[in-house]
């Protein structure tokens, strides 16, 4: 089958324990022709079967499911347990979990709202719904509610300060994003790169025309019309359901962590938590144009429209669909969404053609995977297989479904995610990350542990389907795009062999200093000491001192990003703010050095070991301090 290849989703499911607790499950209509049944007795079926091998490996305290099909609940259960310490099974109905960025399709959902409603417009510039704040006019072309919802707004990402330990420690949104307003890096509406940021200034907007809270108004628009009553997007959970809320953890350490209840600055990006049995409720009426029973959020012509394309890099891959990660599985077009936050781990999934929602999350986030992967596949082998119904042709799609990008010939080498940072020092993460993409003799293409083989129509396609093509901005930047993800190609400063061999420039003179005293003392004993004059001894002292900061900045920048990541989630550690003073220091004493080694260097006495290693030494630091600039680490630059 065509496998649904995305990094959450091999880490989905890792495991869960043995103690089940299932919701009733409702009566439902009969499947779509070619498509197998998903009865309660079938789905029970498979996932008690599939599940259990996936459990005590991996040591995940739990998970919970529910699909719909034909209009109903069919089938919802919970497996393992919800709460390890005080022995809670999770519950289908009751057991709350977090659903991560899966909340961003009620995000979706209530722009579309607004958009049937009249006051919102797909194709406008968002500036024109917000006060207090702007989005800066970076690029000719505004940014819109439609390149939110496809996250091709160009904005960079980042991740310092998105969390708090506190709901004091929680602004208001506005205030928040307009506080935190990430740099445009790329024009509107050329590449998908995901970005909390937009969908959060989304859901601000729909609070800006509405007049009301995010969460009161998904509370009032969206969880209650559906009958979602074990739902909220408030944080934290009101009082009421607090007992309910299921824990995660952290089972890759010995014992086990718990995780703490993180707030979300950004809600509209992750902020619902639910539970399976409600979650059934919101696919069903997704799958049914927006209705539930008596329930309504959309009309059908609006629902028909959110579920159309709406950006695709290329034709020949997948895109979205007004906020739906929109996937090729089996043939079927798959409306998804994923999510993690703090231990859980989520994925929605809707097959329109066959009447049928999946919704799976786990409250643990593990090394160790399984095979999640072929849990996918064996789900949709058994009840959307590839011979039932050939549905992956596009219906009509919404407007500007393509993006300004256009082909381009293969191109090797690094490449970065297009969801990066380009202006504050989280940059730095780009280097340690990067994916190599070569091509062989036969034009095959590797790239992140995968061959993909030339087709027909310049596309490349790997042996579980996924596709890929190579595509060139409007700037001349390189991309990369597959049916889950995009990449941009690194300029040559940026590839990681570059910024070693030029961290290596910086750090051999540095191990070469120790040899010069023993020169000294060489030429001591043979009663030929160098007589330096002070301006000289004071230069080499200074350049000496430089490169020891340099060193010690470096050892610090790793050893905080081994021992403290964790702490800019909610902010910049104290430790990494003062640690960013020393190459500051270093630059100082550097520039210092240089200009009395240049006014000195005649009759400075010094031998030529010396002159050389001095040489080498602010040679060194003109080194690290290209790299500290390249990175945005020199100093408070990238603050």
């Amino acid at each position: 089958m065509r496998a649904l290849t995305r990094r959450t989703l091999l880490s989905l499911l890792v495991g869960c324990a043995a103690v089940p607790a299932a919701a009733p499950a409702q009566p439902a209509g009969a499947a779509p022709a070619g498509c197998p049944p998903a009865t309660q007795a079938a789905v029970a079926a498979f996932f008690d079967g599939a599940l259990p091998g996936r459990l005590t490996a991996d040591r995940v305290p739990g998970a919970v499911v529910s699909v719909a099909a034909g209009g109903a609940t069919a089938f919802a259960k919970g497996y393992g347990m919800a709460d390890t310490e005080r022995a809670v099974p999770f519950d289908a109905s009751r057991s709350l979990v977090r659903i991560a960025s899966i909340s961003k399709l009620f995000t979706w959902t209530a722009v579309m709202q607004q958009v049937e409603a009249g006051r919102l417009d797909l194709d406008a510039d968002v500036n024109r719904y917000l006060t207090g704040f702007r989005v800066p006019d970076t690029y000719d072309r505004p940014v819109t509610l439609r390149h939110l919802m496809s996250h091709t707004a160009g904005f960079e990402d980042f991740i310092t300060g998105t969390g708090a330990r506190e709901a004091a420690d929680v602004p208001p949104l506005g205030r928040y994003l307009a506080d935190h307003m990430p740099a445009r890096i790329r024009p509107p509406g050329e590449i998908s790169a995901y970005s909390n940021f937009g969908a959060a200034l989304a859901g601000h907007i729909v609070s800006e025309v509405s007049g009301e809270p995010y969460d009161r108004y998904l509370q009032r628009h969206l969880l209650d019309p559906l009958g979602m009553t074990h739902s909220t997007a408030a944080e934290p959970v009101p009082a009421a359901m607090a007992a309910d809320l299921a824990r995660s953890y952290d089972t890759d350490l010995t014992p086990p962590k718990v995780y703490p209840f993180t707030f979300d600055r950004m809600p509209p990006d992750g902020s619902v938590t639910t539970t399976a049995a409600d979650m059934a409720h919101f696919m069903n009426a997704h799958l049914h144009e927006g209705r539930l029973g008596a329930g309504r959020i959309l009309t059908p012509q609006t629902t028909a429209r959110m579920h159309q394309r709406s950006f695709t890099a290329d034709p020949r891959v997948d895109g979205y669909a007004h906020g739906f990660k929109q996937r090729t599985v089996n043939g079927h077009r798959v409306l998804m969404h994923d999510g993690g936050w703090e231990g859980f781990t989520s994925i929605m999934m809707l097959v329109p053609a066959c009447d049928l929602g999946l919704f799976i999350s786990m409250n643990s986030l593990t090394g160790g995977s399984p095979d999640m992967q072929g849990l996918l596949d064996s789900f949709f082998d058994r009840f959307a297989p590839e011979h039932a119904v050939a549905d992956g042709q596009e219906p009509a799609a919404d407007r500007a479904t393509v993006g300004t990008a256009r082909p381009a010939e293969p191109l090797a080498g690094f490449y970065k995610p297009a969801r990066h940072n380009a202006t504050s020092f989280e940059k730095i993460t780009t280097l340690l990350s990067p994916s190599r993409l070569a091509i062989d003799d036969s034009g095959a293409v590797t790239f992140r542990q995968k061959t993909w083989t030339p087709q027909s129509d310049g596309r490349y396609q790997a042996a579980d389907g996924d596709r890929l093509v190579f595509l060139a901005g409007t700037d001349g930047r390189r991309y990369v795009a597959t049916d889950g993800s995009a990449a941009e190609a690194m300029s040559r400063a940026e590839t990681l062999p570059v910024n070693l061999a030029v961290l290596l420039i910086f750090i051999l003179p540095v191990l070469g200093a120790p040899a010069l005293p023993i020169v000294r003392l060489v030429r001591r004993i043979r009663h030929r000491p160098a007589k330096t004059t002070p301006a000289w001894r004071l230069a080499r002292r200074l350049a000496v001192t430089a490169a020891v900061l340099g060193v010690v900045f470096l050892a610090g920048l790793v050893i905080i990003l081994l021992t403290r990541s964790g702490e800019f989630l909610f902010h910049v550690p104290l430790s990494f703010r003062l640690l960013l003073g020393v190459p500051v220091l270093a630059l100082t004493a550097a520039v210092a050095a240089t200009g009395l080694t240049v006014t000195g260097w005649r009759g400075s006495g010094a031998g030529v070991a010396a002159r050389v290693h001095q040489v080498t030494l602010l040679a060194g630091m003109v080194a690290l301090t290209w790299f500290l600039w390249q990175w945005n680490l020199l100093g408070w630059q990238g603050m």
